[in-house]
């Protein structure tokens, strides 16, 4: 289940910096823009993580933090304060009220995922996040179904698409090996012909996936099933006539 983040601060810019931090990562967003609003939405939908700004109108951030100090429900939610000062009696002060941490205005979104991930270190990065890479050849070429990455591979190959593609996978095995996610399907059914710059672009997909130990599936017209038996490396694998048999083939038939 995706981790629920709280960002509570008047300033636009800030929440922006945290919401644009957070988009590659697997989490559920949500903003209020002052402590009252703040604390009412951290009541309802019970975070995982609060980033929290010290100074704002209507209920500051110390005032927010003593509201949820005695909620039951929120007292042991996870805290980042947000400061603009960095004096030693203010970050003082700030470790006292018992946050996970602080952050001294201005930062950058990176700083700020260095810190979270220090407090959720299960946080994840999206899976299905497309690179401007990723729509080179054919549109979209990753897609993702629950935990299964699908690659499907454009209608015409050429080595400067190929290799454009072995790139983007490398990156993708990357992803998937932070996300815990191991089940790849390799779709050609869209492939024109299987030629010889096709299947050299195969062979070389399916031994980034072998040496990443995932498992893999092809999905393949007829006639390309017929043809990928002639080779070894292909033959071991299961090969099925659509993505849903792909996608199927993954969880065994209870007796």
């Amino acid at each position: 289940m995706p981790h629920r983040i709280l960002t509570v601060d008047d300033s636009r810019t800030i929440r922006m910096i945290v919401k644009n931090a957070f988009k590659e990562y697997e989490c559920e967003l949500y903003e209020a823009e002052n402590g009252r609003d703040g604390l009412a939405l951290a009541s309802e939908i019970k975070p995982d993580l609060v980033i929290l700004d010290i100074t704002m109108p209507v209920m500051t951030g110390i005032e927010m933090l003593g509201k949820m100090m005695e909620n039951a429900d929120l007292k042991s939610t996870a805290v980042i304060m947000l400061t603009a000062e960095s004096g030693r009696d203010n970050v003082m002060n700030i470790v006292k009220m018992g946050v996970k941490d602080y952050i001294v205005k201005p930062f950058k979104g990176e700083q700020l995922i260095e810190r979270v991930k220090l407090i959720l270190n299960d946080l994840k990065p999206r899976i299905d996040l497309s690179t401007n890479n990723g729509q080179r050849a054919n549109g979209t070429l990753f897609s993702v179904k629950g935990d299964i990455v699908i690659l499907t591979l454009p209608p015409k190959m050429t080595r400067n698409i190929a290799s454009d593609i072995e790139e983007q996978v490398k990156a993708k095995i990357g992803h998937m090996n932070e996300a815990g996610v191991r089940k790849f399907i390799l779709n050609l059914s869209s492939v024109d012909h299987l030629s010889m710059t096709t299947m050299q672009s195969v062979l070389a997909l399916l031994a980034l996936c072998v040496r990443a130990k995932l498992l893999i599936r092809l999905a393949a017209t007829g006639i390309q099933a017929e043809a990928l038996k002639s080779f070894k490396e292909t033959n071991a694998i299961p090969t099925k006539l659509s993505i849903e048999e792909a996608i199927t083939d993954f969880f065994p038939r209870a007796c």
